[in-house]
């Protein structure tokens, strides 16, 4: 039996180890991975290449060897890996997997017979190294369509795709090292390992069923969520398409497909790769394709086949098809695409036009015949696919602090004990046996190894301190919050649009609750990005009598009141708000500028790359545009009568109207020769046309800047009447463009488009040779005028703004719109007022202009440079004289980009930072995607404050991604923005309920759960620490095994889970009704040293209660039998008190109280009562020991366990309830003072306040809510739980600073608050 029995333990600790070491293996081998990356220096090298060299290269002299190093110098430490032999099947699987052309590329002849004399001729640098030439990645691949077999030896790779983060075999040594990563986790692992050797006083099974529970829950939800990854892609792999063989259609699974084949996709189908366009039953070969998979972006683009390939219809006529795709390497650009089709010897420049994404739907067109140019993983969509940069929540960041300091603790203790165990091991105490034969862990003749190997016993004792299931814990939380909180929550549902509240990720919810800056766009954030054509200038003459919002805004500010001009027989619809009789019906025919009206409306109706969609009539006719900007153009263009109707790709279809004589109506068709489209960096588009007569004009709109930049010498007056018109229509918050047109001679137009072709064929650095051609011809413009249009506010922005900054949020703005119109709208929404101190800093001044006009770019750059350095300080000077005044106004900053990019340079980063920290609102202008991302970054790491950015375009993902928080608007710019963001939402007024509803419950909630792990866990291993003490520091414990591993996962785990779910200090309403609150956040109140510190205090009081109250008061103690209770019967006791005591403590730290609460915590006690009966009640013949049999049911015969159940906890909780009891009387927290107001307010009536507060505008919401607030603190009827923080609360809200008067509480204390009456009961 005996033996047995041991055999069972051999094996148990066998198996146990042998996972342990094997864990421990991989881990090492990582750990030598990661130190061959620190090794990797020349130094090193130089060492040891020489002998590696002629050992394994084949350098049979030192003399080849250093010929080699020569050949070399930047010695890769992979190639000198690989030239050890066991790489070389390393080697053979990496060649499999390379893309086209990597290890075998050679200077190739095309196969037709010649080289494309199109490309571009350069040489590859030879890169020699140790052994081996590997030449260096090519810059294009070549592709031979409809050729299997030639396509086959370049081994490119498949269709297939896996999203999956595991396969079967990597699943479990991954997910355990994604498991492991944690250092609590790794932790616990070493602790397991310790457990399993003879010097530790617990089971294995103490420590590993706690970690193996931890990783079964981790790895099943990966395992759930990778099966739901693999699930998706069997069905994308296995989704039907029709492929070219022998002359007919087949269909077979995407996964099938290879690069080179010929593939139909009908209409709605999708696109199973990156298609080169062959043909299209559209005439001219065009095809429509619908983005929104890509970007989000529901408006149809227009791709356009090649002339040369639009025959190839039919599968007979495609099946001769045979052509060579020589193209850029896979890339991620979804917008860009270099390449040259070569066939029966012609080269053929391909750009993104003729690509079709995977992704991509078929929209309109019947089918389309294309040749697979990227599959699988090299397509663009799936490059594009990566992760968002993974962030981490500060919280969490001072969580692995915290963790640290209970190592620091945990290594104290065992020190502590360690030294005593040394001391105390002594041969005098005879009666232990420690005379000979004794183990080295209590052989006094060698204290030192005693005291080390007690160490370790202690370790493995003291090892529930680490709270090992608090990770799962907040995980599952946050997850929960994030799925059925914040995603359902109908007060951030955008109902028009049928959008919720999407969190992307749950790693930031308490983050939501300690945001202190906000950048956010502009355009489609603060506004609606519903652009509506408001006012124009053409030739000198505004047009336009409207009245926008920022102008009513202003007025009323001003005291002034607008009457707007309300015609009759306005013409109103989406995208045209346009109010003047001058212009409208054929009327600007009797205007003294008609000529350049004409021009201007006919420069709306052909420069653009709008689409018309449905029926051919002005009423019915819809457009699909890239921006809603270009799309209002065209439709103001209509409204003028110039209906625009029809698009091919060589020519615009236009119906105009009164342009011979009024009434009469003709349709011209212009010819497109060339477009040249606006991006980021040019700032504007043109479009070079060939009227009907055969004259040849340049049209161009774009911005201000670079419009007036290129206009021809003269029309002086002109160009300035239009600038004064800009400024005006800026200060009115509409968005401008300027219009200019160019007359084009045919021998001039002839030599700039060879020079265009030419740079359009080029395969390298096409798009910078197409912006230098598109400079030659972009000149010497004739300026025709300028449009306005408007973008309204959103809904609810100025009231959002609002609460926001009463929470100590300051925002700022970051815009590409002019100065004039930032400020605009900044006044608009609140952000700015006319109480507030103004700094600009702009370019837009005499001095910078007249350095401009001379041209000298480093002038430019040093004159701009000292201006900003100049501003910066008399600025900071200026703002020093309102810091030292307690009742000075607020600040804000305004700069444009040409001034923040000098302001960003490190020698002028510092006061540009100093200044605007302190300022309430900063408005940037004029700036790039890249500075906004520098801003945010400036201030998230200058700083150091929780940020968020907000944005809805693709030129808002950078600033998205820099932030702490990145939140995107499911706009009408697409979804980039919401895909590269943490969090989603419909309108910006949303963030009151995500930041100051969701984001400070969620902080509020993880710091009571943190600090809750930390008491309780802390709580039970003093117990046991203060037990060694009393066991001559010898490691026995003083628990159970099956207690300490049964206390972190079954006892106390529910209670804490539901406090981290329901857990609520005030109402969603009264959240955003005293947005103050939100300041605790900020201010991190909840989770400071000073808080850990008062937690570890009521830890160390309550252990020593349990453990010095159970010992002391069993002494007298006798079972029903008249036997002293043993250590078994005692520490069953005080688990028992431990286990009621902590759960307990979780309700006193709740404010609000559930039944889910009843439930946890009734719940976990009756499952301790529950296991203790079975496990102390049943003892069969393999049970290891006797210790517990019957010990629960010994106490439960006394009377001394009921009076010590009773006793006990009271007395452990008393000093906590005492410290809540001063804490919220002397020094309540702000929600505590909330709670007190409304303390008698039934929580229906707060429901129906929220739904008055929702039916008022925010005007009446604003005053409603004020009219709340109490107006007079009387002397003797105060509050209902009077405190002096009441005073300092609302003096805050007043922005007034009056400090407690602690000295008047015991005056106020004594006087009976009278409960408050509700309207219902007055009436």
């Amino acid at each position: 039996m005996v033996i047995r029995k041991l055999n069972e333990e051999i094996m148990l600790y066998s198996l146990v180890f042998s996972f342990d070491f094997a864990l421990m293996c991989t881990l090492a081998a990582i750990g030598l991975g990661t130190l061959c990356f620190i090794v990797r220096t020349k130094k090193f090298f130089n060492l040891t290449a020489t002998k590696i060299e002629r050992k394994y290269c084949g350098f049979a002299t030192e003399e080849q060897s250093q010929k080699g190093k020569s050949d070399h110098l930047d010695v890769d430490f992979w190639n000198l890996i690989r030239c050890f032999p066991i790489f070389d099947f390393l080697d053979w699987r990496e060649k499999a997997k390379k893309m086209s052309g990597w290890d075998r590329f050679k200077p190739s002849r095309s196969r037709l017979g010649r080289n494309p004399t199109n490309m571009d001729q350069r040489t590859v640098p030879r890169t020699v190294t140790l052994g081996r030439v590997q030449p260096q990645a090519p810059s294009h691949r070549t592709i031979y369509c409809n050729d299997r077999d030639a396509n086959l030896v370049l081994r490119f790779k498949g269709n297939s795709i896996s999203t999956t983060k595991y396969n079967f075999f990597s699943f479990l040594p991954k997910g355990l090292y994604e498991q492991f990563r944690r250092v609590a986790n790794l932790y616990f692992l070493m602790v397991s390992i310790l457990s399993a050797t003879p010097y530790s006083p617990v089971h294995p099974i103490t420590n590993v069923v706690p970690l193996s529970l931890v990783l079964l829950v981790s790895l099943i939800k990966e395992a759930f969520e990778d099966w739901k990854r693999l699930q998706n892609d069997m069905t994308i792999n296995n989704t039907l398409v029709d492929v070219l063989q022998d002359q007919r259609w087949e269909c077979i699974p995407w996964k099938r497909l290879q690069v080179g084949d010929i593939v139909r996709v009908k209409q709605d189908g999708f696109f199973p790769a990156d298609l080169l366009l062959l043909a299209s039953t559209n005439p001219d070969g065009i095809c429509y394709v619908e983005t929104a998979n890509l970007d989000g972006e529901t408006n149809l683009k227009i791709r356009k086949a090649l002339e040369r390939t639009w025959d190839y219809l039919t599968s007979e006529k495609a099946f001769e098809f045979k052509g060579e795709v020589q193209c850029e390497q896979p890339n991620n650009s979804l917008y860009t695409f270099t390449g040259n089709l070569v066939m029966e010897n012609q080269t053929l420049p391909l750009s993104p036009n003729q690509l079709l994404l995977r992704g991509c739907s078929l929209k309109n067109t019947q089918y389309i015949v294309g040749a697979v140019i990227f599959t699988g993983h090299e397509t663009k969509v799936m490059m594009n696919s990566m992760n968002v940069p993974s962030k981490r929540s500060t919280l969490e960041r001072k969580l692995d602090k915290l963790i640290l300091a209970l190592f620091c603790t945990l290594f104290s203790m065992c020190l502590i004990g360690a030294i005593g165990s040394g001391v105390f091991i002594n041969k005098k105490y005879y009666f232990l046996g420690l005379d000979k034969g004794v183990e080295d862990q209590f052989n006094p003749n060698n204290r030192f190894l005693v005291a080390l190997l007690t160490m370790l016993t202690l370790l493995t004792l003291y090892s529930t301190i680490i709270p090992i299931s608090l990770y799962v814990s907040i995980e599952m939380i946050k997850f929960i919050q994030s799925t059925q909180f914040i995603n359902r929550d109908i007060n951030m549902y955008h109902a028009e649009t049928n959008t919720p509240a999407l969190a992307r990720t749950s790693n930031l919810n308490e983050e939501l609750g300690q945001v202190e800056y906000i950048f956010s766009d502009k355009t489609g954030t603060l506004t609606r990005n519903l652009m509506e054509f408001f006012k124009c200038s053409i030739g000198g003459e505004m047009y336009g009598t409207g009245i926008t919002e920022i102008e009513r805004g202003i007025a009323e500010q001003n005291g002034i009141k607008l009457q707007e001009q309300k015609l009759t027989n306005a013409v109103h619809e989406k995208g045209f708000n346009f109010v003047d009789e001058r212009l409208m019906r054929g009327a600007w025919r009797n205007e003294v500028n008609a000529d350049a009206c004409k021009e201007f409306f006919r420069c709306l109706a052909i420069c653009h790359t709008v689409l018309p969609e449905g029926d051919v009539s002005p009423e019915k006719i819809k457009y699909q545009a890239a921006s809603p900007d270009e799309a209002a153009l065209v439709i103001a263009a209509k409204n003028f009568g110039f209906f625009f109707y029809r698009r091919t790709p060589t020519a615009i279809y236009v119906r105009e109207s009164h342009v011979e004589r009024m009434g009469k109506v003709q349709d011209v068709s212009y010819e497109i020769l060339n477009v040249l489209e606006f991006n980021s960096t040019r700032k504007r588009q043109s479009v070079v046309c060939r009227y009907p007569d055969g004259r040849l004009v340049l049209y161009c709109k774009g911005a201000d800047t670079v419009i007036f930049e290129r206009l021809t010498v003269g029309n002086d007056n002109l160009r300035k009447v239009t600038r004064e018109h800009l400024e005006n229509f800026g200060a009115s918050g509409l968005r401008t463009l300027c219009l200019a047109y160019r007359d084009l001679v045919p021998d001039v137009y002839e030599s700039w488009n060879e020079k265009f072709i030419h740079a359009k064929s080029s395969l390298r650095d096409r798009e910078k040779k197409l912006d230098e051609v598109a400079e030659l011809i972009e000149k010497d413009l004739i300026l025709i005028g300028a449009t306005a249009i408007e973008d309204k506010l959103q809904e609810g922005v100025p009231n959002c703004i609002e609460t926001l900054s009463r929470a100590g949020i300051k925002i700022w703005v970051l815009t590409g719109d002019k100065i004039e119109t930032a400020i605009n709208i900044a006044y608009a929404c609140n952000l700015m007022n006319n109480e507030m101190k103004q700094f600009i800093i702009s370019s837009e001044t005499d001095a910078i202009r007249e350095v401009e006009e001379r041209g000298n770019q480093v002038e430019i750059a040093r004159s701009i440079k000292e201006e900003v350095k100049n501003k910066l300080k008399k600025c900071i000077d200026e703002a020093q004289q309102y810091f030292h005044n307690v009742s000075g106004p607020k600040l804000a900053l305004v700069i444009d980009g040409k001034c923040l990019m000098y302001a960003l340079d490190p020698s002028l980063r510092a006061m540009l930072l100093t200044l605007s920290l302190n300022c309430a609102s900063v408005v940037c202008c004029r700036v790039s995607p890249l500075q906004k991302a520098q801003v945010t970054s400036l201030v998230k790491k200058g700083a150091r404050k929780i940020t968020l950015s907000i944005g809805d375009g693709a030129n808002d993902v950078s600033m998205i991604q820099a932030a702490h928080i990145g939140v995107g608007i499911s706009g009408l710019e697409g979804m980039q923005a919401v895909m590269a963001s943490d969090f989603a939402i419909a309108q910006f007024r949303f963030l009151k309920d995500l930041l100051l509803v969701h984001g400070r419950w969620s902080y509020l909630r993880i710091c009571k759960v943190v600090m809750y792990f930390f008491y309780k866990n802390l709580t039970f291993t003093l117990t046991q620490f203060w037990f060694t003490f009393y066991t001559g520091f010898s490691g026995q414990r003083f628990y159970d095994d099956w207690f300490q591993s049964l206390f972190n996962v079954i006892f106390t785990s529910f209670p804490v889970i539901i406090l981290g779910l329901f857990e609520k200090d005030v109402s969603a309403a009264l959240s955003k009704r005293y947005p103050e609150l939100y300041k605790e956040g900020i201010r991190n109140a909840f989770f400071k040293w000073r808080v850990v510190a008062t937690w570890a205090f009521f830890a160390v009081y309550q252990s020593l209660v349990f453990y010095h109250f159970v010992n002391t008061s069993s002494y007298a103690a006798e079972s029903s039998s008249g036997k002293m209770f043993g250590l078994w019967d005692v520490s069953t006791m005080t688990f028992t008190c431990i286990v009621v005591t902590v759960n307990l403590r979780l309700l006193m730290m709740c404010n609000s109280i559930t039944r889910w609460h009843y439930i946890g915590v009734g719940g976990s006690i009756v499952a301790w009562f529950l296991f203790i009966f079975l496990y102390s009640g049943l003892m069969t013949k393999h049970d290891r020991q006797e210790n517990i049999y019957w010990a629960i049911y010994i106490l439960m015969s006394t009377a001394y366990f009921y009076v010590a159940l009773l006793l006990i906890p009271v007395a452990a909780l008393l000093v906590d309830f005492i410290y809540q009891g001063v804490q919220r009387w002397f020094f309540p927290y702000d929600y505590q003072i909330v709670q007190e107001i409304h303390r008698h307010e039934p929580e229906d009536s707060r429901t129906d306040l929220l739904e008055i507060e929702n039916n008022l505008t925010p005007e009446e919401a604003r005053s409603y809510a004020l009219s709340q607030l109490p107006r007079e603190l009387s002397k003797h009827t105060g509050f209902a739980f009077d405190s002096p923080g009441y005073e300092s609360f609302f003096a805050s809200q007043r922005g007034i600073f009056a400090p407690h008067k602690a000295w008047d509480v015991a005056k106020r204390a004594s006087m009976k608050s009278k409960p408050k009456v509700s309207k219902k009961e007055k009436h």
